[in-house]
């Protein structure tokens, strides 16, 4: 039974290298950097990880590199590659890695430098269409991945009223967030007008309703339970983990309003034994506007279609209802391609209470949610501070 994992692993170190733009420095040089990072923080040596998940979009063996680079030898490798939920889908092998004794520390990294790059987005198409072949939409080159979810915006919108002041209302609740956020990318004043305003890139999605486009490397450590209580900083614990996929393609989604994170959310949360009213912090993968609709909906925070009326007023934004995306999410904060483990380190760094203005009081249990693809894998993770 999955329940008896939960709170068997913790997160005991986290760390960030290369955001916004890393000149000079490759992918695998800031994931280096995240990894010693998030190493140093859990109070261990490099010597001491036995175990590695990764994933990259740029290399299909990507583990191999990463592992003589650090100069590890593991005896738990996880490259499984979900786009950008990979990084909390490696969260439950990790954990049964760890709770069967096979290895004894397991690092979760990623580095990309998306941004600083020499990678034209022509030649960026031509090579997913080899390595992630779609053969119903490549052919027609789409512009690719927002013209998919500006598809599931107009349908949301067509099916439930949805407007784009609602979208709009997601994207300056993350940029007050950001504010907050000494590490954020962007952080001047935003308007809903603003966003209304900016130019259109893919009909309902303005600029402002997109993600950025940046470097950045992220790592965390994993270790038992038992030991977690000897390390430096305050463990938190992996309480339920779920992953699903029921497509790849946008056109091959039964309902463009209804993801995946309709099955792993209720996973996730009976197998930690939390109800929505439990969870203090939410952090949601935001590559987009209408994703964080999508995902209140499907994560049960609110009933279908009332996505739109749950964000207005600030609603999701520094004092309103529900805290969401705390760091500024991927629309303001930081977004290097994959950006699932971003969010992760911010649910920790939450629960350990160290986020200074944009520390939400009294957090204790987190739901983080990655999504993958183009709406396609969805994987939900909730932590806590407590061990069960």
């Amino acid at each position: 039974m999955l329940e008896s994992l939960r709170g068997q692993t913790a997160i005991v170190g986290v760390g960030q290298a290369g955001l916004g733009e890393a000149n000079g420095f490759s992918e695998i040089e800031i994931l280096a950097q995240a990894a010693s990072r998030a190493v140093r923080d859990a109070g261990l040596k490099m010597s001491d990880i036995d175990g590695i998940a990764t994933s990259s979009s740029s290399a299909t063996m990507w583990a191999m590199p990463v592992v003589e680079y650090l100069g590890i030898r593991p005896k738990f490798i996880e490259s499984t590659m979900l786009g950008g939920s990979s990084f909390l889908a490696h969260l439950l092998p990790a954990m049964q890695a760890l709770a069967s004794g096979q290895c004894n520390a397991v690092l979760v990294c990623y580095g990309s430098t998306q941004r600083t790059a020499k990678f034209g987005r022509k030649e960026g198409v031509r090579a997913r269409a080899l390595l992630d072949p779609q053969p119903y939409e490549y052919p027609y080159e789409p512009l690719s991945p927002i013209t998919s979810y500006a598809l599931a915006a107009q349908r949301h919108m067509h099916m439930y009223g949805t407007k784009r002041r609602h979208l709009a209302e997601v994207a300056v609740a993350a940029r007050k967030w950001a504010q907050l956020n000494p590490e954020a990318q962007k952080r001047d004043p935003l308007s809903i007008d603003d966003v209304l305003a900016a130019r259109m890139i893919s009909d309902p999605l303005s600029l402002l309703d997109c993600c950025l486009v940046t470097d950045g490397a992220g790592a965390y450590v994993l270790v038992r339970s038992d030991r977690a209580r000897d390390l430096p900083n305050k463990p938190v614990y992996v309480l339920g983990s779920a992953t699903a996929v029921w497509n790849r393609q946008i056109s091959s989604m039964h309902d463009l309003t209804v993801t995946a994170a309709s099955e792993s959310g209720p996973r996730a949360m009976a197998m930690a034994g939390v109800t929505h009213k439990d969870i203090d912090v939410l952090e949601l993968y935001d590559a987009f506007t209408i994703n964080t609709l999508l995902f209140l909906e499907d994560l049960g925070f609110c009933k279908k279609g009332e996505g739109g009326s749950f964000v207005e007023n600030g609603g999701i934004a520094p004092g309103g209802r529900l805290p969401v995306n705390t760091n500024g999410g991927g629309l303001s904060c930081v977004h290097p391609g994959m950006y699932g483990i971003f969010i992760l380190i911010e649910a920790v760094r939450q629960l350990r209470g160290g986020c200074g203005e944009r520390q939400v009081p009294d957090a204790d249990i987190a739901l983080v949610h990655g999504n993958g693809g183009t709406l396609s894998s969805q994987s939900t993770a909730i932590l806590g501070n407590q061990c069960p």
